[in-house]
């Protein structure tokens, strides 16, 4: 029988030779991540400043900082109100006829007494030339009837004629004074209704639209107006204001000081007008617990219109020589309002109470501070007691330390 050979086996020197590279392979990898481990640490190491005070403000909370002023303020009540005129006239006919004549253009200014109108006058004027003769009749009448009474008492007094004879001549005296003086009335009811067919204006003001044009019946005292006339100058604007302001506007009043009042526009950006308060109602709305106040303006450059919402501010007394701060410092928490103050010597903010006196929307008159210190009106989000902050400087200027020199914080 023929014997195979067996597979021929690995050496043991090759297999040795095997895992020797592998292992080199995997301490070299070890080596090469432990190495850059440490050179990332020592890079940050580096980059991390040596202490809060490094070159660069390092550990500084930059803020935005103003400096605290002293001057004046006034104290304001701000409300919504609407343009009103002083006098609105809605014109009508009062007698009936055909309107022959407008002597008006729309939008026209006019004065009080001007012709505006005329409705057909040949009625009225008949019916006047008929009164007037009528009283020219019995004023005659009672001429002759006067006369005959003197000669009736000449004739008494010598006996020549009963008494009855003169009283009957007397009683017929008052009657035809009694009938002079209904065709006097007579008369003068149809003057009033020749005149009322000229239509005149009755007040100074713009006349509006034109609602009837000329050729058409109007009707006496009819529903349709004619036209309407408004008083533009002065023009007055009513507002309601809150019932805790009642005794200091009130108090103002009887001391005889003009208080101010201001016309903004709808957005409350524009002013329009400048005028003085003119009084307050006689009552208080309950539901609302407000008052309304009527102030006056002259409007001589026609910006308020009739029944235009504005905004009124009203002037109620001037504070003087108030610390005034930026409104945007001043913070709140449920209790109290307070500005962070900055320290200069040491470059850090301090919390410090404070009371609001009144405000105008971008400043604040307040008490709690002294004019010159600094507080921080911008960059609270980190800010509490005793931490150093640096002021913030417009256009990439370096900032400096927030107690020193900024120029215009």
């Amino acid at each position: 029988m023929s014997s195979v050979d067996p597979q021929p086996k690995t050496p043991r020197k090759g297999r040795w030779a095997i895992w020797t590279a592998a292992l080199l392979i995997l301490l070299g990898g070890g080596t090469y991540l432990l190495s850059q481990r440490s050179t990332d640490s020592g890079a940050a190491k580096a980059a991390k400043p040596r202490g809060k005070n490094a070159k660069g403000g390092g550990g500084a909370i930059p803020v935005s900082i103003e400096k605290v002023r002293q001057g004046n303020m006034g104290v304001y009540i701000s409300a919504l109100g609407t343009v009103t005129p002083v006098y609105t006239a809605t014109i009508t006919s009062r007698v009936a006829g055909q309107l022959m004549e407008v002597h008006y253009r729309e939008g026209q200014m006019v004065h009080k007494g001007d012709l505006l109108a005329v409705i057909d006058p040949r009625p009225y004027q008949a019916a006047y030339t008929q009164a007037q003769g009528q009283l020219q009749r019995d004023q005659a009448l009672l001429s002759n009837a006067k006369i005959d009474l003197e000669r009736y008492r000449s004739a008494l007094a010598q006996h020549a004629i009963p008494e009855q004879t003169m009283a009957t001549q007397q009683a017929a005296v008052n009657q035809y004074e009694g009938t002079t003086k209904l065709d006097e009335g007579n008369a003068d009811a149809a003057k009033v209704n020749l005149d009322y067919s000229r239509i005149t204006a009755p007040i100074d003001g713009r006349i509006g639209l034109r609602p009837l044009d000329p050729g058409n019946i109007v009707q006496a005292n009819g529903t349709a107006p004619l036209l309407s006339i408004t008083q533009l100058q002065p023009i007055t604007v009513i507002f309601t204001m809150a019932e805790d302001y009642i005794y200091d506007v009130v108090t103002q009043l009887r001391a005889g000081h003009k208080l101010q009042v201001d016309a903004y526009d709808r957005d409350n950006q524009t002013h329009l007008a400048q005028g003085m308060l003119m009084t307050l109602d006689n009552q208080i709305d309950t539901t609302t617990g407000t008052v309304r106040v009527r102030a006056s303006f002259a409007n001589a450059d026609w910006r308020l219109f009739p029944n235009e919402f504005v905004n009124a501010r009203l002037l109620v007394k001037t504070l003087m020589a108030a610390n005034i701060i930026p409104t945007a410092a001043i913070q709140r928490n449920n209790d109290v309002s307070f500005v962070y103050v900055v320290d200069p010597a040491k470059s850090t903010v301090l919390a410090r109470n404070i009371n609001v006196a009144t405000t105008d929307g971008l400043a604040a008159a307040v008490t709690g501070v002294a004019p010159g210190e600094t507080v921080v009106t911008d960059g609270f989000d980190k800010l509490q007691d005793n931490v150093k902050v640096v002021a913030r400087k417009d256009r990439g200027a370096t900032a400096n330390p927030a107690g020193s020199p900024a120029g215009n914080p």
